[in-house]
């Protein structure tokens, strides 16, 4: 568990496929464990932000993803008054085989309009939409 007013960096993959699908992952483990949210988690020394977007997604997912333009940053709060400073990272699939993995309880490609009916990771998609995201 982080101390309070410990900053943790992190990243994540905004994957679409061909359909306009976007790829999520049901979190496995706090915070918001159960809730849909996007494949991510915490950048490991020597890496760089992209480099843990593309781990986490694979780790994740099962899939391997070309991680592209930086979409945002978000900061998002953390056990024991710890913030997550998150960077996403628009990213498309490249090979893999789609199968739920550390940390995720599921995965699947879901419509935006899914999306907005999913018990989702707090401000999820309100963020995804301030950055162009779901378009």
């Amino acid at each position: 568990m982080a101390e309070a007013g410990v900053y943790v960096r992190c990243a994540g993959a905004v994957v679409r496929d061909g359909r306009g699908r976007l790829l999520v992952v049901r979190r496995g483990q706090q915070p918001g464990e159960g809730l849909w949210s996007l494949p991510g988690g915490r950048v490991e020394p020597g890496e760089t932000p992209a480099e843990a977007a593309a781990r986490e997604a694979r780790e994740e997912t099962g899939l391997v993803v070309e991680v592209g333009a930086l979409l945002g940053r978000t900061e998002i709060p953390g056990p024991g008054g710890a913030t997550y400073r998150v960077e996403d990272f628009a990213s498309t699939a490249v090979a893999g085989e789609l199968a739920a993995g550390t940390d995720a309880r599921e995965v699947r490609w879901v419509s935006i309009a899914e999306l907005r009916r999913m018990p989702c990771t707090p401000r999820l998609v309100e963020t995804l939409e301030s950055w162009g995201a779901l378009r």
